[in-house]
């Protein structure tokens, strides 16, 4: 866990980020075709949830960039000797890209989901016991994929791969 020297620059750095990428998504979003030509109400565009967490990033990432407080002396050029990107970081995006590229349209959503839930939970995990570990994990795995899947079929109804 970092302390406060390197949180504060490191904190800046992300809230900008975040920033930039909820700004890039909410024009994406709003350049998006609305289908106002075919008489379609504003609340069923194709970008208004994508606009709307846009929008959330870019707050979140302001109040992210506002917490960590103004820059102070050699603070304001250092990172503390922090990577950008560590071990942590980088298992997750490995994770979240073998999912993506490995399982999506590949392997059913479900039990793609479940797997990928239940390997990020146990990678991730903090259980001093390695059996709650593993069943931690796969609950939440699958209880995951079952949520996702029924919301998105029967609420949402939209077919997932």
């Amino acid at each position: 866990m970092a302390d406060a020297r390197t949180a504060r620059p490191a904190d800046r750095l992300g809230g900008a980020l975040w920033m930039a990428f909820g700004l890039a998504i909410a024009v994406g979003a709003w350049r998006m075709d609305r289908f106002e030509s075919m008489g379609a109400a504003i609340y069923t565009a194709p970008g208004l949830v994508p606009g709307i967490y846009g929008v959330v990033m870019m707050a979140l990432g302001g109040l992210l960039a506002l917490r960590s407080g103004p820059p102070r002396g050699a603070e304001a050029d250092a990172h503390g000797g922090q990577p950008l990107i560590n071990r942590r970081i980088l298992i997750m995006l490995v994770l979240a890209l073998a999912y993506a590229a490995l399982a999506v349209g590949r392997v059913p959503f479900g039990p793609a989901t479940a797997v990928f839930v239940a390997v990020f939970c146990g990678v991730f995990s903090d259980q001093p016991s390695m059996a709650r570990r593993v069943l931690t994990s796969l609950a939440a795995g699958v209880l995951t994929a079952i949520t996702v899947v029924l919301v998105f079929e029967r609420v949402f109804l939209v077919r997932l791969p």
